[in-house]
């Protein structure tokens, strides 16, 4: 046996000879390559993304470059130099890294979408540089630690001046004094801003009137107190994340009639006391003149204290006094019923709703102030809701306690134990972590850049 045969060359130690020698100095001559090209996507842990796909060749716009190495976070300043939002809070104790929460290089995915880690990280064990806060101290997530919503928490009332019974609204209801009976449906009320249907109940009158069309159809619809510290989110709004305020014109004027006197078909305008007073002057007056036999005015007979009937007695009045008599009448009409049935009314003197009379020499004497009618549009400031997002879902699902309201004080916001039984941990259910509900940035609050990137395709003359 030839004991040297093991140095004899064979076509597989060739093989491996070549294989030993070319495959670095492919490895060099494809990195070479690369680095000329300056392609530095040979040198990433993943793929970027979406928002920052347009970077993947430009490693030095987020990591800082030392001594020829890339740092391995990127930096706060770089992430600043394109999007800067306000500090989280002014009494936080730490401000995490951009890159702390929002880890990149993990293929197409939502980075605005943090783990509940990076938020437990402070909200697990509160601290502040102030002496207090009114945040909870210990939230893991939603499940473990988030107390019941604010203003469920705190028991508080809608701060409405509008009187309406939704336990009556949601049974069987006659429309109008003499109308079939109807069933109404919550969007008949309650839509989106976006949304473009045509109303059920609406009066094309009201609709298309000038008169009444601003504030709200004439009634003021104050933003409540609870709006003040609602964050703004990044993402454009669609119009379909909160309800509209209901207007009377959309969805109360075909059933709840504005009538104020035997000689019309139409009602005032839903609008403020002194244009309602305009028109009825101005309606009395036009008919007086179309009709000068109403100024002959007959009253039924009375009986006297023996029971005696007396002859019907016979006015005839000056066109300014029929009108102004009219006029009174129309009013206490509406005043003390009409009007009276949904909205708070106070006078100016008396703080009573006067007896019937012609109005006094002043303009506005009599009338009475309509409370404003500070409607709550966004009950959750802290945290931002999209009810498209649930539009599948029915109203009651989340709103069953609509059903039995019968004070317009009461809040119908769904608990936090409704919330939970889709939007809980694990594969079968929504999405649950933090970032779903809250965001960290006030965007609304945003600092403006200047801007300082380049495309790459445009540096190199690309198409």
């Amino acid at each position: 046996m030839d004991l040297n045969y093991f140095k004899r060359p064979t076509p597989l130690k060739r093989a491996k000879l070549w294989l030993s020698l070319l495959l670095p100095l492919l490895a060099i001559g494809w990195i070479s390559w690369h680095a000329v090209h300056k392609d530095a996507r040979v040198y990433s842990s993943g793929r970027m993304s979406e928002p920052h796909a347009i970077l993947k060749k430009d490693c030095a716009a987020c990591h800082v470059q030392k001594a020829a190495v890339f740092s391995a976070k990127a930096d706060n300043q770089a992430c600043l130099s394109c999007h800067d939002g306000p500090v989280h809070h002014a009494n936080e104790v730490t401000k995490p890294d951009c890159a702390g929460c929002h880890t990149e290089h993990r293929g197409r995915v939502n980075i605005a979408a943090v783990s509940e880690k990076s938020c437990a990280a402070c909200h697990g064990d509160l601290r502040t540089t102030g002496t207090s806060t009114r945040f909870s101290a210990h939230i893991e997530n939603f499940g473990s630690g988030h107390p019941e919503f604010a203003v469920l928490r705190e028991k508080r009332s809608d701060p409405s001046t509008i009187k309406l019974n939704h336990a009556v609204h949601m049974k069987p209801i006659r429309r109008g004094p003499t109308g079939p009976m109807v069933q109404l449906a919550c969007a008949d009320c309650h839509r989106p801003a976006a949304v473009k249907n045509s109303w059920t109940y609406a009066d094309a009158a009201y609709l298309t009137s000038k008169i009444g069309t601003s504030s709200a159809n004439g009634i003021v619809s104050k933003i409540g107190a609870q709006n003040a510290e609602t964050l703004a989110r990044h993402a454009r709004s669609s119009g379909r994340e909160l309800m509209a305020p209901v207007t009377f014109a959309n969805s109360c004027a075909s059933c709840h009639l504005l009538s104020f006197d035997k000689h019309f078909n139409e009602g005032v305008p839903h609008d403020k006391p002194e244009v309602v007073r305009g028109f009825l002057k101005k309606t009395f007056q036009e008919y007086a003149a179309a009709h000068p036999s109403e100024l002959r005015s007959s009253r039924d007979p009375d009986r006297d204290l023996t029971g005696k009937p007396l002859e019907p007695r016979t006015r005839t009045l000056t066109a300014s006094q029929w009108v102004a008599e009219r006029t009174a009448e129309a009013e206490q009409l509406l005043w003390r019923k009409t009007c009276l049935q949904c909205h708070q009314l106070s006078f100016r003197h008396s703080g009573k709703l006067p007896e019937v009379q012609a109005p006094a020499s002043h303009e506005n004497d009599g009338l009475p102030l309509v409370a404003d009618a500070n409607v709550t549009t966004h009950w959750m400031p802290q945290a931002k809701f999209d009810h498209e997002a649930h539009g599948a879902f029915t109203c009651i699902s989340c709103h069953e306690k609509a059903l039995n309201s019968a004070a317009s004080s009461e809040v119908l916001l769904p608990g936090i134990a409704t919330c939970q039984t889709c939007h809980a941990p694990g594969p079968d259910h929504a999405e649950a972590r933090c970032f779903e509900c809250h965001t960290y940035h006030d965007w609304s609050q945003r600092k403006e850049v200047a801007p300082a990137f380049t495309f790459p395709a445009l540096k190199t003359g690309g198409r």
